[in-house]
């Protein structure tokens, strides 16, 4: 045996790998360090492979803003528990993968995972497989959002929701303590409210006249005539836009006025204009199949 006991905690230390792998990988590697890191690896992909069907649903949804101010950034990173999701390693990760996003502008996910990780030699990729290897779990990468001008970011509850939005103001307005506060708001706003487009004009036409529709079948089901049924469906799409429309919902923190009203008060205030452009909501999880862990059937099997 060409190699010591000390190279084997060497090697685990450098990988997180148990203590029995190294040593195997160690003696295939003939004592040679950098081969039996890339031994590893290579059992670490076979081991990400087979995980790679296990449900990712937990994770983090993370968002920040670059150091220069003036690009915002959303990422959805996924792990198969919650416990995973609180753990430093990755949580590390997932900021890497922002700060990628920041600095490499990738087009999609796929690009991302190719790009040169933030502050690192290795891929995204590669630093994604040495996680699912270190941690135990099967990680995933799913989505991205990113802005750049005037921007904020807001992470609710740990990583269970992050927002990033875009504004249209200008830059000696955007620098004021008074509009990063509103920002700060809107960005609340999206997160508690979860509005599903900016405003009516972003509302797809096939959506609005479903709507119509089944408003329209409630109307005639109630016995309403016929001919009063386009005024009371009026009334009750307006309803409807100010649930799903940012800029018509009411204004969490004061009910009596809506959040344009609110971006109106502001920018008055301010001395200028300021129209929200856009927005991102990631909520960790969402429209992901749950894992359903049987935890009798778990301790049963740890028995036997």
């Amino acid at each position: 045996m060409n190699f010591t006991a000390k190279d084997v905690a060497n090697l685990r230390e450098k990988t997180g790998c148990g203590m029995m792998d190294c040593k195997k990988a160690l003696t295939e590697a003939e004592g040679n360090m950098e081969k039996a890191i890339d031994l590893l690896r290579e059992k670490g992909l076979a081991a990400s492979v087979k995980k790679a069907g296990r449900i990712a649903a937990e994770g983090v949804a993370f968002a920040e803003v670059s150091e220069c101010g003036k690009v915002a950034v959303a990422v959805e990173v996924n792990a198969e528990t919650d416990f995973v999701a609180k753990n430093a390693e990755f949580q590390a990760f997932v900021k890497t993968c922002a700060d990628t996003v920041i600095y490499e502008n990738p087009a999609d996910v796929e690009a991302l995972l190719a790009a040169k990780a933030h502050g690192s030699d290795m891929t995204v990729d590669a630093l994604l497989k040495d996680k699912i290897l270190t941690i135990g779990e099967n990680i995933k990468v799913r989505r991205f959002a990113r802005y750049e001008g005037a921007v904020t970011s807001y992470v609710h509850a740990g990583g269970r929701i992050g927002v990033i939005v875009k504004f249209a103001v200008d830059d000696s307005i955007a620098a004021t303590d008074g509009f990063k506060i509103y920002a700060h708001n809107v960005a609340m706003q999206i997160a508690a409210l979860n509005p599903e487009y900016l405003d009516e004009a972003s509302v797809p036409a096939e959506r609005v006249e479903k709507e119509k529709e089944i408003l329209t079948q409630q109307i005639v089901d109630e016995g309403k005539p016929a001919n009063i049924a386009e005024k009371i469906v009026a009334g009750r799409m307006g309803k409807f836009f100010k649930e799903i429309c940012l800029v018509d919902q009411a204004y969490v923190q004061d009910g009596n006025m809506s959040v344009k009203q609110y971006t109106e008060s502001v920018a008055k205030e301010l001395g200028g204009d300021i129209k929200i452009e856009a927005f991102t909501r990631f909520e960790k999880g969402e429209g992901l199949e749950k894992r359903e862990d049987n935890f009798a059937e778990e301790i049963a099997s740890m028995v036997k």
